[in-house]
């Protein structure tokens, strides 16, 4: 049951990705729209680590940093197709990350004749194309281009997250330095283009984008840390679900059937290459464990 924390996650990530269209229509920037997503979860992982007495320093600034500077790019990247794409194709361009990673593993990490990758990564290519065939502009073309870098970049993110995971890093102390980096990139950000004055809606929706995007986070942790890592992992392609009902409810954006199964292509693609890294991994952990158990066994018998 708390692998359905997930839901919430993804519904308050489709409001947050409908937010940031709101908040750019009305006249905030890029930067204040990343400023106004890092702010609150720094300010409440601050307030809890510290009336808990949680140590602030990682044990990795390497993984880290490279986890944040991926990460980060991907926010950017992301955002930035939000306000001008369609908030479905957006958000399912964004969550291309497993297709990447599949393809890492085909070229890179030993996968090259796994058919269940070369799968996964040949239905998620279609899936691109049939999203982007239908919906999208030739003025949008770049939106679409840094939407799907997007993917790739939180593809890098997620493979730094698996390895701060594997060397014991708390997720509120990543959650807390990712959102932390993501402020420090708006203020650069700012450095290029001064703050735009904002309407009292804009506010609004820059809030609404804050605190939808924490809890998201917060949520999707907790999913994480607690439930079933292989059906949270299948479960955040609901955002893509919530994400198109919010398109068409209030901007009327109604995928085509070959959008649609372009979006159903994406989906299933992940899925099974989520499956597939979650079955590597069990069988190198039981292999791990009886090799270890063997080992023991040995040096009892030596004895």
């Amino acid at each position: 049951m708390q692998s359905l924390w997930m839901l919430l996650a993804c519904a308050m990530f489709a409001i947050m990705g409908a937010c940031v269209k709101v908040s750019v229509d009305l006249g905030a920037s890029l930067a204040q729209v990343v400023l106004f997503r890092g702010v609150p979860s720094v300010l409440f992982l601050l307030l809890w680590a510290r009336y808990y007495r949680r140590p602030l320093a990682p044990s990795s600034w390497r993984l880290h940093l490279w986890r944040n500077v991926a990460g980060v790019a991907s926010m950017w990247l992301g955002f930035y197709a939000l306000a001008h794409l369609p908030l479905s194709t957006a958000i399912s361009l964004n969550y291309t990350a497993p297709l990447f990673i599949a393809g890492w593993m085909l070229g890179w990490g030993g996968s090259q004749r796994d058919p269940v990758r070369i799968m996964a990564v040949v239905a998620g290519f279609l899936g691109v194309v049939g999203i982007l065939r239908p919906s999208i502009e030739h003025d949008h073309m770049l939106a679409a281009a840094l939407g799907l870098a997007a993917g790739a970049m939180s593809a890098v993110a997620m493979m730094q997250l698996r390895e701060l995971g594997r060397v014991g890093e708390p997720e509120w102390r990543t959650v807390l330095i990712f959102s932390s980096c993501v402020c420090i990139s708006s203020a650069v950000g700012f450095g290029f283009g001064a703050w735009n004055p904002l309407s009292l809606k804009a506010w609004l929706a820059l809030v609404a984008l804050g605190s939808s995007g924490m809890v998201g986070q917060l949520a999707m942790t907790r999913a994480f840390g607690l439930g079933s890592a292989l059906l949270t992992a299948a479960l955040q392609y609901t955002t893509i679900i919530f994400a198109a009902i919010l398109g068409i409810v209030f901007w009327g954006d109604r995928p085509d059937l070959i959008a649609w199964g372009g979006i159903a292509l994406i989906i299933a693609s992940g899925l099974l290459s989520i499956w597939r890294t979650f079955t590597e991994d069990r069988i190198v952990r039981d292999a791990e464990t009886e090799a270890a158990t063997a080992a023991t066994a040995a040096a009892a018998a030596a004895e």
